[in-house]
């Protein structure tokens, strides 16, 4: 069963956001996730949940490099950096990073807090290359 959300159509010119629900995995503490998904909820703020960033590498969803296309800068809501670039790889999807003008930034719901991810999420800054 695959489970996709658009929250709100992306479209802020600063920065994506991609939120990962960690559906299947199961280990992101559920009060992070939550936290992290409800106040992105009210923030007003245009981004991109997905149930599982893992399901979709499984799967090699060509939706993946949609999500990380553009020239607008991303943030991502997951899990810890190294894993996501590898289900990109994994899915036959070159991770920005590798480059010098990166602009992607992997925040960490299974050890960072709701409060410090969402701060990072809504903030104006660009991710640091």
């Amino acid at each position: 069963m695959k489970i996709w959300i658009k929250v709100h159509p992306v479209s802020n010119p600063d920065c994506k956001i991609l939120y990962c629900r960690c559906a299947y995995a199961k280990v992101v503490p559920d009060e992070v996730k939550n936290e992290v998904l409800e106040k992105l909820c009210t923030s007003g703020q245009p981004f991109e949940c997905v149930a599982d960033l893992c399901e979709m590498s499984a799967r090699k969803d060509p939706q993946l490099k949609q999500l990380i296309d553009g020239d607008q800068p991303v943030k991502i809501a997951a899990c810890y950096h190294r894993a996501v670039k590898w289900l990109f790889h994994s899915a036959d999807i070159p991770f920005p990073e590798e480059e010098e003008s990166s602009s992607i930034e992997v925040l960490n719901m299974r050890e960072q807090s709701a409060d410090e991810i969402v701060q990072t999420l809504l903030s104006n800054t660009k991710p640091e290359a």
